[in-house]
């Protein structure tokens, strides 16, 4: 079993082993999860070790961020990754074994994302052990996999544009920059009939056939996203329901029905037109069924962002992938992630990390072994780069 101590070389398939051990399931996705508390001890007693100025913060009781600086050259570099997971129910595979098998690392978080917390600590001890370095951030955060609460903390306590010039996000991206990704705005959609025996259709109003007109309905809203220009790499904004609950019998009309809706956005889309938008569609139905009360809720926003594709933050790490001998390019992640809290604060950030998306939160997840070493080797030239 991997261990602190043998983790100290800064090798990142060691680390990486050591990180996946560390059970760190956020708590608020699965009850009774560890949290990050391990995961902050550990990680900030190596980068002290490694020579980094190194502070821990309890963002909210039990949750904690690491927070390093390296003193350097040149414009300051923040590498960011999250300490939780989410749960290890259903596994196929030992979630804490960090075993090593045919060129892969298994485990829980072995892809999403402790390879890339492997690969920008690893990044970290290579640039303080010597040589010329940019001044260096090192930013892991946690509850990225539910509300974020970690980088919301991070970025709040330092007024964005003072943490950092520009900053790589290390999400599973197989080695691909991606500089934009989609937001989303979560709504609540509530409908109120009338309850009544089944036998009764003078007096009933059925609450769940009105949300399926306004579903229905939505199919020309969906048309109509796909009409609209794509974006270069993200493609069209798309919606879907989430959930759907009413009713309480067979036999009654059913007096309530709530939906949950998703709708993913492109950068530049504001919450507010995205909303009306959703109210335009459930006024005219509610307009054509007077008999029906309904209301809409939006719950919760995240904005898309996007950094430009020849900055020196994207085209420095497809020159140093390059330079590496390590196939890369441009692509769009069509999940939101913790990088948009950071262009936000005014703070350019992509992502780019080892493993595949595809593998991230699976019952037998893993990453590839040498994409984890490709991507620590593109990191610090990267990095090395930005003071010339």
């Amino acid at each position: 079993m991997p261990t602190v101590e043998t983790a100290r070389n800064g090798d990142p398939l060691d680390l990486a082993r050591l990180l996946v051990s560390i059970p760190s399931v956020n708590p608020t996705l699965s009850p009774g999860g560890a949290g990050e508390a391990r995961m902050a001890e550990v990680t900030a007693d190596l980068l002290e070790g490694w020579g980094l100025d190194t502070e821990t913060h309890e963002v909210a009781p039990g949750r904690w961020n690491v927070v390093s600086r390296l003193a350097g050259e040149g414009p300051t570099l923040l590498l960011n990754g999250h300490l939780d997971t989410v749960g290890v129910e259903g596994m196929t595979v030992d979630p804490f074994g960090a075993r090593v098998e045919g060129g892969r690392l298994i485990g829980r978080g072995a892809c999403d994302m402790k390879g890339g917390l492997a690969a920008l600590m690893a990044t970290a001890a290579r640039l303080a052990a010597g040589g010329p370095r940019p001044s260096l951030v090192v930013a892991l955060t946690a509850d990225e996999e539910h509300a974020s609460v970690g980088m919301a903390d991070l970025v709040d306590g330092t007024g964005g544009t003072d943490l950092a010039d520009m900053a790589v996000v290390c999400e599973p991206t197989s080695l691909r920059v991606m500089p934009a990704h989609k937001g989303f705005v979560w709504l609540n959609a509530v409908f109120r009939g009338q309850a009544a025996h089944g036998s009764r259709p003078d007096i009933g109003v059925d609450a769940v056939r009105h949300a399926g007109l306004f579903l229905a309905a939505l199919d020309d809203y969906a048309a109509e996203l796909e009409r609209r220009p794509a974006h270069p790499l993200l493609g069209h904004g798309s919606f879907h329901a989430g959930t759907i609950h009413g009713g309480t019998a067979e036999s009654v009309y059913p007096d309530r029905c709530a939906l949950t809706l998703e709708r993913r956005t492109m950068p530049g889309e504001q919450t507010v037109e995205v909303v009306t938008e959703f109210q335009r569609v459930l006024d005219d139905v509610a307009s054509r069924h007077s008999a029906v009360e309904v209301s809409l809720e939006m719950t919760l926003d995240r904005p898309g962002t996007e950094v430009d594709t020849e900055s020196v933050l994207v085209q420095g790490l497809l020159n140093a992938a390059a330079a590496q001998g390590v196939e890369s390019r441009v692509e769009g992640m069509t999940a939101w992630v913790d990088a948009a809290f950071l262009n936000e604060a005014g703070v350019p950030a992509v992502c780019f990390g080892p493993g595949s998306i595809e593998q991230a939160h699976t019952s037998d997840e893993w990453l590839d072994i040498q994409q984890l070493r490709s991507c620590t080797d593109v990191l610090e030239r990267f990095a090395r780069g930005l003071v010339s």
